[in-house]
């Protein structure tokens, strides 16, 4: 009995290990802590990097709906883009706007944080930004920024 006692007790720290294994993937952002939450890309129907941003999200586990629109300046005015935070291509997820080349992991942190903001934003396209690879090219840094409800900016992440 006393044999059995211990493979037992054996088997139960081995379940424990391995639930506390799936916590700790959850709680480092993991692609099933976002798998089923929809996001709605829209782009302007030509540009490829956009739609390779989308392919990055689609990679980590977000599930992405692309919409290909002649008038994105609408869908950035709707969303509360200001028009010096612009980029190339609007996100909306879960009530936030994501505008260009944010990584998915930022976005990931959005919606594990919810902070009372509108979106978040990478200006412009730099080189290196998730879709905007190149190869043989140095990434650039480049700062991801969190705009609040009166379309002003603060420093959301660094890369």
């Amino acid at each position: 009995m006393h044999k059995v006692s211990k493979e037992i007790l054996g088997w139960a720290i081995a379940g424990l290990a391995g639930l506390a294994g799936i916590a700790v993937l959850l709680a480092m952002g993991s692609v099933s802590a976002v798998g089923g939450t929809p996001m709605v890309v829209y782009k302007n129907p030509s540009c490829g990097c956009c739609t390779k941003w989308a392919e990055h999200l689609d990679e980590q586990g977000f599930d992405t709906e692309v919409r290909p629109v002649d008038n994105l300046d609408a869908v950035k005015q709707e969303a509360g883009v200001p028009a010096s935070m612009a980029s190339c291509h609007t996100a909306k997820v879960a009530g936030y706007f994501v505008e260009g080349h944010v990584p998915a992991a930022d976005i990931r942190r959005l919606l594990k944080e919810k902070p009372d903001i509108a979106g978040l934003t990478v200006p412009g396209m730099p080189l290196g930004s998730p879709g905007m690879e190149v190869p043989g090219r140095s990434p650039m840094h480049y700062k991801v920024y969190a705009i609040d409800h009166q379309g002003n900016a603060r420093i959301y992440a660094s890369h």
